[in-house]
């Protein structure tokens, strides 16, 4: 008895999945216009949206230039999106923009393509192409519609990319210092206070600077080392002023020392003795 139930209930389900489908394949081949627009509209609504854009695909020719189109559009870019494909999202949302140019919807939809980059963008390990394409939609979105609601967020997005591509160089940076190419270290550490002046990592940047010097003059040749370990001792006093309570003050007071006991254990005109 057990059984029987349990083959019914499958057989059940089984008819129920078969119907549904069957459903979906017999508006989808109908050739009917109209039905498969009002189709697309239901799976739409229930949010089964490859059902929708797959509907939508079918009629958006026969729609292009009547009052509907511009909605099937706007729902056929949204598909996209809400199937996590981000870069056809983009396309579209982009695509609708241009094609209704004067639409009620633009400004939600030039919000969306660059939150569809915003999607995409990865670890920020990883190339960073995506996290720059959003920024820089979302500053020409602020920039287009600076009386939107939308440009707190878009500002609030931008400074988190920002954070996200001012890490990766900061990591590359040391990874440079770690791989012992000190010249590449600091104009790369150097590069991050020029592109992020707003970092909040400005001492340990200009610390790790003065270790990368360090490090340079450690393992120059024997004629360029006096001018280097000047160089450093330069450095560390320009941070002391500038960074009088550091928490790396104490291990940049010790490098300036060491610097000077450098100096002072070297011939005097290093090349000539």
């Amino acid at each position: 008895m057990k059984n029987t139930t349990l083959f019914f209930l499958i057989a059940a389900l089984m008819m129920a999945f078969t119907s549904c489908k069957s459903e979906f394949e017999r508006i989808r081949t109908s050739g009917d216009v109209k039905a498969i627009y009002e189709k697309a509209e239901a799976y739409y609504a229930e949010e089964e949206y490859q059902k929708a854009q797959t509907l939508y695909e079918l009629i958006i020719g026969s729609y292009r230039g009547r009052k509907e189109a511009e909605d099937i559009y706007y729902k056929y870019a949204y598909t996209y999106y809400h199937l996590g494909r981000y870069i056809l999202a983009a396309y579209y949302f982009k695509n609708f923009s241009s094609t209704y140019s004067t639409s009620d919807y633009r400004e939600e939809i030039d919000f969306m393509a660059a939150y569809s980059y915003y999607e995409l963008s990865p670890n920020y390990r990883l190339d960073q192409s995506y996290t720059s394409k959003a920024i820089d939609d979302f500053q020409l979105f602020v920039n287009t519609y600076p009386q939107s609601e939308r440009v707190t967020q878009c500002n609030r997005l931008i400074d988190e990319m920002r954070l996200k591509l001012e890490k990766k160089a900061f990591e590359g940076a040391k990874l440079y210092y770690d791989l012992r190419q000190y010249q590449a270290a600091i104009q790369t550490f150097e590069n991050v206070l020029k592109d992020f002046p707003e970092t909040g990592n400005i001492e340990e940047i200009r610390y790790m600077i003065i270790r990368s010097s360090y490090e340079l003059a450690e393992n120059s040749v024997v004629d360029k080392q006096r001018e280097r370990y000047t160089d450093v001792i330069k450095e560390t006093s320009e941070f002391a002023k500038r960074y009088s309570d550091s928490r790396f003050l104490k291990e940049v007071n010790n490098l300036r020392e060491k610097a000077e006991d450098k100096l002072n254990t070297m011939p005097k005109f290093g090349s000539d003795s």
